[in-house]
């Protein structure tokens, strides 16, 4: 009898329909019962894993309850949790976004809470029952490191144990443990009714395949010539497909993939392992990032992590074909842009500064020598953001204050939050991050250092010896640093707030206006 391994997950919603993904443990037929009506669809196969994600169309009106069948035995809802339900793009547009980014799965014992503090995602999943209808979000980004595929969970690395000992020890191998960490991530009782009735929209960050995933060009001639690596991006590329893109996409957009239509037609593993091999290779050979219109809102989601150009001296964030692509989206009618980017566009100050001088000496401005020290370090700090693909970030910079627009730029990763403002244009930065993943006391007070007037000054002096040009604007750190684990909520159109919670209690962090 068909059993539900995963999901179900609500992915794509509009003002009319919405997309309900699922993992089973046999292939079968999914069924959605929703407002007295069925929508079906047939499972896939990909190395010996069964999919489905099940369109609900032509919806007049909000789906208060909905319930999974699998060939016919009811396996949703979930018994003792509410019903899951489903709420419409709303005319006016979302009112209410949840972000945030970098969670890892570890127990909820004392000392995992001790190491690691309470995971807020969880603890949201069990105070939305009880919350008023203002405080439910109309879309979840999570924007990357959802799974973290370099540093397993003791769970998921006893998982490894039990089926080998080979390279790569401590680290995910293959589609299998892939599978299983998407599974140990997003069952847990709150996580799968939390994403079983809000929306998720998904990006990929370097821990969902591994840290520093295409930092620069020489760490991918050194991953190259690690004998393990080939098939790891090639299954973390594949399952990232699987389990966040493909319910990003809208309904008419899979019905016009290519990739989707043959995994529909049989056991899909050759293919899918083709089209990510080639992803990885070409990147300009397939697109991950998307955007949406939600209302009044354009949500723009963009891929900061396979689409770099990394030419040494003429390294880009985004190749040409992205960037062609971005600067499209953006020029679109909307009242109000917001791109979502897994790492934050705008750094402290100080830490851009950094960040466009090691470019610079990766590039070779002081020689050979240096050149490869600088690398080096690239490699150890991350010195991989915006700020350290200059030309990328200038090129957005110019556009963004261009628009004469409101641009909320949403991004994660550095594992703390806060919000910042450029001086031209109304153009902010908020992050939040992590959602459970804290740094250590160490790294915090570095952090901190890095908002100070001392650090700016010599973050830019380092740039200017350097021959970097200066920014096109400038902006300011307004709102934090904070070091909680959170989640945040964008009020459209300008009101930000992070939640941080202790046990299943969740908390407000902080409130600001986007002025």
């Amino acid at each position: 009898m068909p059993a539900l391994v995963v999901g179900p997950m609500l992915r794509y919603v509009d003002s009319d329909s919405a997309s309900i993904w699922v993992e089973t443990a046999e292939p079968c037929t999914v069924t959605v019962e929703a407002d007295g009506r069925s929508y079906r669809s047939p499972t896939f196969t990909v190395h010996g894993h069964h999919y489905a994600i099940v369109d609900l169309v032509e919806l007049s009106q909000d789906i208060a309850s909905y319930s999974v069948t699998l060939d016919g035995e009811e396996v949703w809802p979930m018994a003792g949790r509410p019903p899951s339900r489903i709420r419409l793009l709303p005319p006016e547009g979302v009112r209410r976004l949840a972000f945030g980014s970098c969670r890892t799965s570890v127990p909820h014992d004392a000392a995992h809470v001790r190491s690691h503090g309470d995971d807020v995602l969880r603890a949201f999943g069990e105070h939305l029952p009880e919350a008023g209808e203002e405080e439910w979000p109309d879309l979840l980004l999570l924007l990357g490191d959802q799974v973290y595929a370099d540093n397993p969970s003791p769970d998921m690395l006893a998982y490894i144990r039990s089926r080998r000992s080979g390279e790569p020890q401590g680290e995910i191998a293959d589609f299998e443990e892939y599978a299983e960490l998407y599974r140990q991530a997003w069952t847990e009782t709150e996580i799968r009714w939390l994403l079983s009735t809000v929306p998720t929209a998904m990006i990929f960050d370097d821990h969902d395949l591994r840290d520093d995933w295409n930092t620069s060009h020489a760490w991918r001639r050194q991953m190259a010539k690690t004998p393990w690596w080939q098939r790891r991006v090639v299954a973390g590329l594949g399952a990232y497909w699987v389990y966040q893109h493909l319910g990003n996409l809208s309904p008419a957009e899979r019905a016009e993939d290519d990739l989707l239509a043959k995994l529909m037609a049989g056991d899909g593993g050759a293919a899918l392992d083709e089209f990510a091999e080639r992803a990885d290779a070409e990147p300009s050979s397939n697109r991950w990032s998307y955007a949406r219109d939600l209302g009044p809102a354009r949500l723009i989601m963009v891929d900061t992590r396979c689409a770099r150009q990394l030419t040494p001296g003429d390294r880009r964030m985004l190749d040409p074909g992205e960037w062609a692509w971005l600067q499209e989206q953006v020029q679109r009618p909307a009242e109000q842009l917001i791109i979502g980017s897994s790492i934050p566009f705008m750094l402290p100050e100080g830490v851009h500064g950094v960040q466009n001088w090691n470019e610079a000496l990766c590039d070779g401005k002081w020689g050979p020598i240096v050149r490869r020290w600088s690398e080096t370090l690239r490699q150890a700090i991350d010195l991989e953001h915006w700020a350290a693909f200059r030309r990328s970030f200038e090129d957005l910079a110019k556009l963004l204050i261009g628009l004469g627009k409101p641009v909320v730029i949403l991004s994660g990763d550095v594992h703390y939050s806060y919000l910042a403002r450029a001086d031209r244009g109304p153009v902010f930065q908020v992050v939040c991050s992590p959602i459970r993943n804290p740094l250590s006391r160490l790294l915090r007070w570095a952090n901190v250092f890095t908002q100070f007037s001392i650090a700016t000054l010599v973050g830019s002096l380092l740039a200017r010896l350097a021959g970097v040009p200066r920014p096109p604007f400038r902006w300011r750190i307004v709102k934090g640093p904070l070091f909680q684990n959170a989640l945040a909520t964008l009020t459209i159109p300008d009101q930000v707030t992070w939640y941080g919670s202790t046990g299943e209690v969740v908390k407000e962090l902080d409130t600001t206006r986007l002025r």
